[in-house]
């Protein structure tokens, strides 16, 4: 069997090794760097476009729990996540240059795979995984309208802008962790104090800002996990001391107090020498980011690594057009991964990735509903059909406790975390049964012995 995947993004990059891995062959198509996009900047494969994090590690936090599961079956895109890290506090986040290289590194030393680069206009023939990403070419996503006899949904998506270290003003910034109490431990946040003044005179210029319009036929639809820094100001003038510029667990080293609002960068690369600004996505206009942004305490002659910019990200209806193993129900050869199916984040497309090739390669037995990869399964085919968006994991997406556990939404959490966990070694090891009677290796290896 060969089988073709459309797109080198993080979910068909994981798909394409999960098939390796089992033995079957593997062409895999991206479009770039002779056909890019308006986010992508490299032809390199699963680049981070958004931010160069995969979010919290923490098990009480749903993304940490679908990275722990991801671990224990051996994905390989979180063995090169984790080998490229870099400081993020409590979160997994990488040096995207060198993530990417590694993912490379993968693929190029797997015989099995086949990397083309190449523009796909039409749907392969033979057995297909379609994960071209949010940001499929027109062409594309006008084969799979045609394919699926529906309209393209859409929403829109923003990147945050990245400074140059060296361009701080550190007389005015600092560095912290939130809610940091041990004053040994090594700060991952670089922290912009703003007074009261600085605040309210910031969101005046923000909110009057020029921003990038929409095309005549565009409608813009924000997805709400990742709300342009405007849009979320222009819904009130403390939205954003409540929201990414919320200044609760930091104390300014230098005054003792906390400031009225705090922007925050994380660092971008292991060097150091680049941090983006969390929170900050924009469709401001180029002239405008470097104008307002430098009215950042701290950032006054930032240099900037990278402006943001906006761009459209395309989904399908999945619920409508997918059955319970991510096939399209009117062609089942037909598989769709990643968050063109709906799902929403660079975990969850890694995790999308490593079901459709672990589904594709034979695997029979499918994660339990009460897994953060069953969770990942089922949300693109069994959510309401009507008004279908774009969701990260989390909690409110898995089935209830039968009995809650005292002490609160962290308790409940932790024990939603522990209960998944046990499902998913009690799965792996039905895994490794049905791959060993197909002749297959649909699930890892390395973390079998947790």
């Amino acid at each position: 069997m060969k089988v073709s995947i459309v797109g080198a993004g993080l979910a068909g990059c994981e798909a394409a090794l999960q098939l390796a891995r089992s033995g079957v062959e593997v062409d895999l198509y991206e479009m770039r760097p002779g056909t890019m996009t308006p986010a992508h900047t490299t032809g390199l494969p699963a680049e981070l476009v958004c931010s160069n994090s995969l979010r919290s590690n923490l098990l009480h936090n749903a993304p940490g729990l679908l990275k722990e599961e991801l671990r224990r079956c051996g994905s390989f895109l979180m063995k090169a996540a984790d080998s490229c890290r870099v400081p993020a506090g409590g979160a997994l986040a990488v040096d995207r240059e060198e993530f990417s290289r590694t993912v490379q590194d993968m693929l190029t030393g797997e015989k099995l795979i086949t990397l083309i680069e190449k523009e796909v206009t039409e749907i392969p023939s033979g057995e297909v995984i379609i994960a071209a990403g949010p940001l499929a070419s027109s062409s594309l996503a006008d084969a799979i309208g045609e394919l699926t006899g529906s309209g393209s949904l859409y929403f829109y998506d923003a990147i945050a802008p990245v400074v140059d270290f060296e361009s701080v003003n550190m007389d005015r910034a600092f560095l912290q962790n939130r809610y940091e109490t041990d004053e040994n431990a090594e700060a991952d946040y670089l922290n912009c104090p703003f007074t009261e003044e600085e605040y309210f005179s910031f969101v005046r210029e923000l909110n009057g800002a020029d921003k990038v319009s929409a095309r005549d036929f565009e409608k813009e639809i924000h997805f709400q996990g990742c709300m342009p820094v405007e849009a979320i100001a222009d819904s009130g003038d403390m939205s954003l001391a409540f929201g990414p510029m919320k200044p609760v667990g930091l104390i300014d080293p230098r005054t003792g107090v906390r400031s009225f609002a705090v922007v925050q960068l994380r660092m971008e690369n292991r060097a150091g020498t680049a941090w983006n600004l969390v929170g900050f996505q924009t469709k401001l206009t180029y002239p405008e980011q470097k104008r307002i942004f430098r009215m950042i305490p701290g950032l006054e002659n930032a240099e900037f690594v990278r402006l943001g910019s906006m761009h459209r990200n395309t989904f399908i209806n999945g619920p409508s057009l997918l059955d319970e193993r991510m096939r399209l129900k009117t062609d089942v050869r037909i598989m769709f991964a990643g968050q063109i199916t709906g799902v929403e984040g660079y975990i969850e497309s890694i995790a999308s990735g490593f079901l459709a090739g672990s589904i594709m390669a034979g695997a029979d037995v499918l994660p339990p509903a009460d897994t953060a990869l069953g969770v990942i399964l089922r949300y693109p085919s069994e959510t309401a059909t009507d008004n279908y968006q774009p969701s990260n994991i989390n909690y409110g997406l898995f089935p209830p406790l039968k009995r809650k556990p005292r002490g609160g939404r962290r308790a409940r959490r932790e024990a939603q975390a522990e209960r998944a966990l046990n499902s998913i070694k009690k799965w792996l090891l039905l895994s490794v049964v049905s791959s060993t009677e197909q002749g297959v290796n649909a699930c890892g290896d390395e973390y079998h012995d947790k």
